[in-house]
């Protein structure tokens, strides 16, 4: 397996080579103009950084050239780098801090984001730890969802509790929590229908699994973990406002994060809706998974092609 630092530039290299990329361009000549902060800024939002977020940057370190703190490009360069990896890091915290006999982890998020390949990665990462790992196959929604997780659980190396198509799935997270306790599994983690976030019946569904889970299992779920596709950028701010409206969304999973060039999206999601990314999707194996690490995150965007 390729280190970490090494997997979260190669999943940056379509970002970095693009609108990152414009930027290290930037700043390689030695004056700061208007132009200079107006590119930048545009350069920015384009990489889905976000306009509130970008505003809030350019008007910073406008200030501190004002101010004779940044005397050339390349100083100014190292401050952007040392921001971005401030608003990464001011939400920033561990993956299911604390000791307890069960972990539940539900994981959310709508149809193609790359939730179930995520769930067996994040398996397997528990796997690598030394967990006793279990699975609900809670999307009975979807007729071939049960069948994709069994296939991608088998890969992992972990079992699966499911019911037929079109049962209740609340009925599935009773049984596979009665199942992990009964196995002394202490990781449960919970696949869920992938849903558009507007679809108030299958949000409703998702808080009666969150209220089973916690009836069950004492203060669970203790992570609901939002899968998100990096491609989406923008709109990937309304998906996680809906569910954490719905279901206390406490963590990101930023999936497909190498086939795009809007890796920009994760500042607008820290800072706009305070949420830290917890793990990255680095490519199409069972190893291309990383834990989030913000300054290796805008190290890679800044690296040399």
């Amino acid at each position: 397996m390729l280190g970490r630092k090494t997997q979260i530039q190669q999943s940056l290299t379509k970002t970095r080579r693009s609108f990152f990329g414009r930027i290290a361009d930037l700043f390689r000549d030695a004056d700061l103009s208007d132009d200079t902060w107006e590119e930048l800024e545009m350069l920015l939002i384009q990489a889905d950084v976000g306009v509130k977020t970008t505003t809030t940057l350019i008007a910073k370190l406008r200030a501190e050239a004002d101010a004779g703190r940044l005397r050339d490009a390349q100083q100014a360069q190292a401050r952007l780098k040392e921001e971005l990896v401030l608003l990464l890091k001011q939400h920033e915290r561990a993956y299911l801090s604390g000791r307890r006999l069960l972990n539940v982890v539900l994981v959310v998020g709508v149809n193609g984001a790359g939730k179930t390949t995520s769930i067996a990665k994040l398996a397997q990462y528990h796997k690598q730890r030394g967990d006793r790992v279990l699975l609900a196959a809670a999307d009975t929604f979807r007729a071939a969802a049960i069948d994709q997780l069994q296939v991608w659980a088998q890969r992992a190396g972990v079992e699966v509790i499911a019911h037929q198509p079109g049962a209740d799935p609340g009925a599935v997270l009773y049984d596979a929590i009665l199942a992990a306790q009964a196995r002394q599994s202490n990781t449960l983690i919970v696949d869920t229908a992938g849903r558009l976030h507007t679809q108030h019946n299958l949000m409703q569904e998702l808080k009666k699994l969150a209220g089973i889970a916690r009836k069950q299992v004492h203060q669970a779920p203790h992570e609901v973990l939002l899968v998100l596709d990096a491609n989406t950028g923008q709109n990937a701010l309304a998906q996680a406002r809906h569910f954490t409206a719905a279901v206390g969304v406490t963590g990101v999973v930023l999936a497909k994060l190498d086939s795009t060039a809007r890796g920009g999206m994760v500042f607008a999601v820290g800072v706009e809706l305070g949420l830290p990314v917890l793990f990255v999707a680095t490519g199409e194996t069972m190893d291309d998974w990383a834990p989030f690490d913000a300054q290796q995150f805008v190290d890679g965007l800044f690296a040399d092609n």
